[in-house]
């Protein structure tokens, strides 16, 4: 039976690695040995300048599922790290809505229940603009203080929680999170069905997701 070719070996490597959110990233280097890290959402790999193109690609497909088990931990390691500490309910800071830098100020606890305020606002259209276009519908949706999840999906109660922080991003990441959890309700993981379904509903959701992905939350 014929080999693959090396190309094809590379490819379908980067393909299961990008269903997971991880970019692929090969660069020649004065190394000596082939150097493996892999960072959030990224898989960087370092190689001596002398090597060829079948030994790089037999590198990295051997690779492939050491990576994809481990991204979990070094995101939520990340996602530990970058977890603001509790801001002083009693200090006034800027107030960003939708993206845009608003002319005042507010305490911690006055710009949570602003922000509540303003997605429940703006989640009943945003729902209806896109669970049509999903083709899903869920049953409840809910908001909740969260540092370490941008949204989350129940399948089993088509319950749907987004975290109150959201607002103070432009309003197209809330769209691509209610559309990620929306699409939960077909897949219930991030296989390549659930990305291509994501995609289908939302061609350009990666700006978002990338904007997103730089924070503090995560999507489940």
């Amino acid at each position: 039976m014929p080999q693959p070719s090396t190309s094809l070996v590379l490819d379908l490597a980067r393909q299961q690695l990008a269903q997971a959110g991880i970019a692929l990233h090969v660069s020649k280097k004065r190394v000596k040995n082939i150097n493996f890290r892999l960072k959030p959402y990224a898989l960087m790999v370092s190689v001596p300048m002398s090597i060829s193109a079948s030994q790089i690609a037999q590198a990295v497909d051997k690779r492939v599922s050491w990576a994809l088990d481990h991204h979990p931990q070094v995101l939520a390691r990340y996602h530990r790290n970058q977890t603001p500490k509790p801001e002083t309910s009693s200090v006034d800071s800027p107030v960003s809505l939708w993206g845009i830098v608003q002319s005042f100020t507010l305490s911690h606890d006055e710009k949570m229940a602003y922000y509540r305020q303003q997605l429940t606002e703006v989640n009943p259209t945003l729902f209806a603009k896109w669970q049509p276009i999903v083709g899903a519908t869920a049953n409840e949706v809910r908001l909740k203080k969260m540092h370490t999840r941008w949204g989350s999906c129940n399948t089993r109660a088509r319950r749907i929680w987004l975290s109150v922080y959201l607002p103070a991003y432009p309003i197209e990441c809330t769209e691509y999170v209610i559309v990620h959890e929306l699409c939960h309700l077909h897949h219930a993981n991030h296989s390549k069905a659930f990305w291509q379904t994501v995609a289908a509903a939302m061609p350009d959701y990666q700006q978002w997701h990338n904007m997103l992905a730089g924070k503090t939350g995560q999507l489940d």
